[in-house]
């Protein structure tokens, strides 16, 4: 694999799945010896894949923002603060040696306005060339599906929350 090429995916759309595909494919990468980072935007719960992922080698994982919502029309400072530590952590790796990084639910922040799409754009522009970059979240712009090489939009057609099932433990965090 020496002529590898990274290039940039980008899930997005209503339905559910973009964390879980990032995740996935994170797995696969690991089996293979690949170097991973995690950087999740607006999450600082306990969620199943924080607990598998402090048990694999060869992945970090950064969770960034608080245990509250954030509220779109009026985020808070420690919100718009906590987002911009996860673009931070993202600029120290993008130009890095590691294998893939992902950056889940960094769409939303910028679609929150906690970041800007721009700040997404240049990341996009400056990652190294053989570096996987995997983008999440609802909200993608037309701009943004237009930077990437590959993007997949998850289409909610029916989910049980409409008949008021509440997220479960180990299916939906």
């Amino acid at each position: 694999m020496e002529n590898f090429k990274g290039f940039t995916q980008l899930y997005t759309g209503n339905g559910k799945g973009k964390t879980t595909a990032a995740l996935g494919l994170a797995l696969r990468a690991i089996g293979w010896g690949k170097r991973i980072v995690i950087i999740q935007f607006m999450k600082k719960w306990d969620y199943g894949e924080v607990r598998t992922i402090k048990n694999l080698n060869n992945i970090e994982l950064y969770q960034t923002g608080t245990e509250n919502f954030v509220d779109i029309n009026n985020p808070s400072e420690i919100d718009i603060k906590e987002a911009q530590k996860g673009l931070n952590i993202a600029k120290k790796y993008i130009k890095s040696s590691i294998d893939i990084l992902i950056l889940d639910e960094i769409v939303v922040a910028a679609y929150f306005k906690l970041i800007k799409y721009n700040d997404i754009y240049d990341l996009i522009d400056e990652k190294n060339k053989k570096l996987e970059l995997i983008l999440t979240g609802r909200g993608a712009t037309k701009e943004l599906i237009e930077k990437c090489d590959l993007v997949t939009e998850m289409k909610d057609i029916k989910h049980y929350f409409e008949k008021g099932i509440n997220a479960r433990k180990g299916i939906e965090f």
